[in-house]
């Protein structure tokens, strides 16, 4: 078999398995310069097994042009080059293993330079030492942009830093799906079960992604529904409050009751402010 860490893909080559074979690819990737991609994988319908696959050059194919008629926030350099630059796999159902059937190792585009390989998308990982330091920053009030200029800082430059500010903020955004789906949430939902429990009138509505964690959340007690028939015929929405330590947008329904005082009809916790969460909300 194949060391993940050595040497080039050449027909001939076999693998355990098309996991393997991707982390092969992977590291040949990283050492060579390009970055990676899954162009394909075949799946027997009788029996699930993984039957062939392809990786690739990350700047195979061509971008569609024409697909889309809304014009984008910022422009976007073209990184499809049409490169042919593949690895092709069979599975040898005798032997039970992955074999290497075609090879092309040439690229029609520069490749990264040593110093920034590590800096490719398909490179780029934070280090449990680092997920730490990033978790103590963000438990200590600093934001995101300034915690990981101080990171940079201390490793002589971002080019030596092995994850982006990018990477940081999913890495921060995916621990506080996980603390709310694992903490936050049973919390959360026990507390709007007491309330419905005190007050049937109670209502809230919850949102969740294609792995079953709480993504948005809104609620509306008594109070709030009460107030909105009464003052309800003009409600603005303010995400002004998003200064929560997890950085999600915070929104509240608000109007004014006959006292011109400003009361509030209803409440939102969003994960983003993006089209899909506030269409979901409205």
């Amino acid at each position: 078999m194949a060391e993940l860490n050595k040497g080039a893909p050449q027909v001939g080559l076999r693998f355990k398995n098309a996991d393997e074979a991707w982390q092969f690819w992977l590291a040949y990737g990283g050492r060579t310069g390009f970055d990676v991609r899954k162009r394909y994988t075949n799946v027997n319908t009788f029996d699930g097994k993984v039957t062939s696959c392809r990786f690739v050059c990350s700047n195979e194919g061509l971008q569609r042009k024409g697909q889309t008629n809304h014009v984008t926030k910022c422009f976007r350099a073209e990184t499809r080059t049409d490169c042919k630059a593949r690895m092709s796999l069979i599975l040898d159902r005798g032997a039970g293993n992955f074999e290497v059937t075609d090879v092309v190792p040439e690229h029609n585009h520069l490749l990264h330079l040593p110093e920034t390989r590590h800096l490719m998308a398909s490179q780029r990982k934070i280090l449990e030492l680092q997920a730490f330091e990033i978790e103590t920053a963000d438990d200590s009030g600093i934001r995101p942009k300034a915690a990981h200029e101080l990171a940079s800082h201390q490793v002589g430059g971002p080019l030596n830093l092995s994850y982006t500010c990018r990477d940081r903020k999913n890495y921060l955004q995916s621990k506080q799906q996980r603390d709310l789906a694992f903490g936050q949430a049973r919390s959360m939902l026990k507390y709007f079960h007491d309330k419905i429990a005190q007050n049937p009138s109670f209502q809230y509505a919850l949102q969740l992604d294609c792995e079953e964690q709480i993504t948005n959340i809104f609620w509306a007690d008594a109070k709030m529904i009460l107030d909105y028939a009464h003052f309800g015929d003009v409600v603005t929405f303010d995400t002004t409050f998003g200064t929560n330590k997890e950085y999600r947008p915070f929104g509240v329904f608000l109007g004014l009751n006959q006292f011109r005082e400003t009361t509030v009809f209803g409440a939102a916790l969003l994960f983003d402010e993006t089209d899909d969460s506030f269409i979901w909300l409205f």
